[in-house]
Parts: C-alpha cells; sequence; structure tokens
C-alpha cells in the first residue's frame, strides 16, 4: 500500500490545528506524527532537518520530496498543491493572502503573549502586569478588526477559505487568552459558523483539543498548572 504524499507533524496548540483543519476539510489523506513537547522532540536534531526553528507544525511533502514548515506556509502551499480554499480570482486570493497574514504577523503573535504572559510566566513567579494588559489590549483590538470585517459577510474572504483556517484557532482560544468578546456579535457568529463544520471537529480531535482552550467555562486547574510547569525552563530562560 503506497503512503499518503503528506506526512503532518503536530500538537495540539493553535498553529498545530491549522494544517489539519485544511487537511480534514479537504479529505486529503496524510501521515501524522504527534510532536511531544515534554520530551523537546520539536528540538530533536532529525526534525530540525525538517524545521530549522524547532517549532510545529511541519509537513513533509513526499510527491516533492521536501518538508515545509511555518503554519501559513503549509496552508498556501496545500491550497495550491490541492486547488482548494483559495481563490483563483486575482483579487479575492490577494484578499485571502492578506487576511492570512494578518493572522500570522498580529492575531497568533499578540494573542500568544497574552497567553504566554498570563498561562506561563505568571505561574511561574514572572507577573509583569504592563505585558499581560498590552497583549491583551492589542488582542481585543485584533478581534474588533476581525469582527468589522465579518459584519456583512459569513468567512474573511468570499467562501470558507485558508484565512479562516488560519484565524479560527487562534481566535477562537479568546478564553485561553483572557480576552473579553463581549459584543463582539459578528465574530461570535462566525465562530459559531465555524464551530459547525464537521470537519473542524474532527481536526480539533488529531490531537485532542483542550476544553480549556475554548470554552470559557472550562476548569483550567490541572490542566493548567501541567500546562505552565511544561515550559517553565522558557521562563527560567528569560
Amino acid at each position: 500500500m503506497s503512503q499518503p504524499d503528506i506526512h503532518l507533524y503536530t500538537a495540539a496548540t493553535m498553529n498545530g490545528y491549522k494544517p489539519v483543519i485544511f487537511l480534514e476539510e479537504a479529505g486529503v489523506p496524510y501521515d501524522l506524527t504527534l510532536v511531544d513537547f515534554s520530551k523537546q522532540e520539536q528540538k530533536d536534531p532529525e526534525y530540525l532537518k525538517l524545521n530549522p526553528n524547532g517549532k510545529i507544525p511541519t509537513i513533509f511533502d513526499r510527491s516533492e520530496g521536501r518538508p515545509i514548515f511555518e503554519s501559513g506556509a503549509i496552508l498556501w502551499h496545500l491550497a495550491e498543491r490541492y486547488g482548494r480554499f483559495l481563490s483563483d480570482d486575482p483579487i479575492e486570493r490577494s484578499e485571502t493572502m492578506q487576511w492570512l497574514f494578518f493572522q500570522v504577523g498580529h492575531v497568533g503573535p499578540m494573542m500568544g503573549q497574552a497567553m504566554y504572559f498570563q498561562r506561563i510566566a505568571a505561574p511561574n513567579g514572572r507577573v509583569e502586569p504592563f505585558s499581560i494588559k498590552r497583549y491583551v489590549d492589542e488582542s481585543r483590538r485584533i478581534l474588533e478588526v476581525l469582527d468589522t470585517r465579518l459584519e456583512d459577510r459569513d468567512f474573511l474572504v468570499g467562501d470558507y477559505s485558508i484565512a479562516d483556517m488560519a484565524v479560527y484557532p487562534w481566535a477562537r482560544a479568546w478564553p485561553w487568552a483572557r480576552v473579553d468578546v463581549e459584543g463582539l456579535d459578528a465574530l461570535k457568529a462566525w465562530f459559531e459558523r465555524v464551530d459547525a463544520r464537521p470537519a473542524v471537529q474532527r481536526a480539533l480531535r488529531v490531537p485532542q483539543a483542550q476544553p480549556q482552550f475554548w470554552d470559557p467555562d472550562a476548569d483550567a486547574g490541572d490542566f493548567g498548572r501541567e500546562n505552565a510547569a511544561r515550559f517553565a525552563s522558557d521562563v527560567d530562560r528569560d
């Protein structure tokens, strides 16, 4: 039996879900390697040959005999490779790429820092009120940009696209970033539309999503403590 063309290396993180969503939506067969952060598998010399930045996700495209790293670049590659979720219309295509890069340059970095300072640094004894406020406030502003964009449309650009796939895991994790979404009705309606897609729900089980990321009523409890402990060395290095 031949191997699938795509081998995916990923983990249960916001960036890690982005290529899984594409592959599940497109019905593309893939092999899966779950990268264990607790064992520092992302820093293994063999993995670094695929992704020199030592992060996830990464894919290896057997049809081309090469790896692709960085989640936005992976989505772009898959969209081109399979002709899905990226319009051929030049204007719509350009807008999709703009919102893809908006996620890469703004949504992920700002919400990621909001998560880091509250969920990792603070529990490990590095409480930084200025940094927390800075990143939470900027995350709220970015979610307001998305809300405005979605006021008169179902998806970020035309039909559901790689832009939605990129933004969704980060924006939807507003509870984990402790960012208020009150009043962002268009954004919340978009969450519901994407939540309702069966392929998205399948993706969030590959790997299994943490309910604390998405559900404001979920008890962070043990998971929050374990997560903070897992990345304690990052805080010590700071």
